[in-house]
């Protein structure tokens, strides 16, 4: 059975999440887009009328939906929040292993490598808000002491071995955060 072609936004927001990643904002041309995606000019500013801008938010919002679902996998099975993070940094660095490249953060490179504008810097600060609000509520549910300086924490680790990561070309980067995090010595 053939599987149906996505529709033209959705591929738009797909294709600019990945090329995104790959050369950041200002990497990708608009026809270099249109063409990964096999989209009519027209359909870009149909879907997102304020062109390559309004694109890069829809893509930095599905990258980062992607991560929220991930980071529920990873802790709602968990134990503790110990293995959910070790899920995590484990699942992470599959991504790192499967793409046989060394991007970026999806985010980081569609909204801080964009143009220099409020809009792109609060649509970051709000999904990065999200994902750290997510592992807020799992250290909460764990019954970790500074959930939200945990979750913090988390993240920070996180983007920082994201960029080790690439500059090592190692994914094992990732696979050791979870025991550079100080929950993992009380949990």
């Amino acid at each position: 059975m053939t599987e149906r072609p996505l529709p033209t936004k959705d591929r738009l927001i797909r294709t600019a999440a990945e090329l995104f990643q790959r050369s950041g904002y200002h990497g990708v041309g608009l026809s270099e887009l249109l063409a990964a995606a096999d989209a009519p000019k027209g359909s870009l500013y149909h879907h997102f009328p304020n062109g390559k801008s309004d694109l890069a938010i829809a893509a930095a919002t599905w990258a980062s939906d992607g991560m929220l679902r991930m980071i529920a996998a990873s802790f709602e099975p968990a134990d503790s929040f110990m293995e959910g993070v070790e899920t995590l940094c484990h699942k992470i660095a599959k991504l790192f292993d499967k793409s046989g490249r060394w991007d970026t953060c999806p985010i980081s490179a569609t909204l801080f490598e964009g143009p220099d504008n409020t809009s792109f810097r609060d649509h970051a600060y709000h999904l990065y808000k999200g994902w750290i609000s997510e592992v807020t509520h799992h250290a909460r549910r764990f019954g970790l002491p500074a959930p939200e300086e945990t979750a913090d924490t988390l993240f920070i680790l996180l983007q920082g071995g994201w960029q080790l990561a690439r500059a090592r070309q190692s994914s094992d980067v990732l696979r050791a955060l979870p025991g550079k995090l100080p929950a993992a010595k009380t949990d």
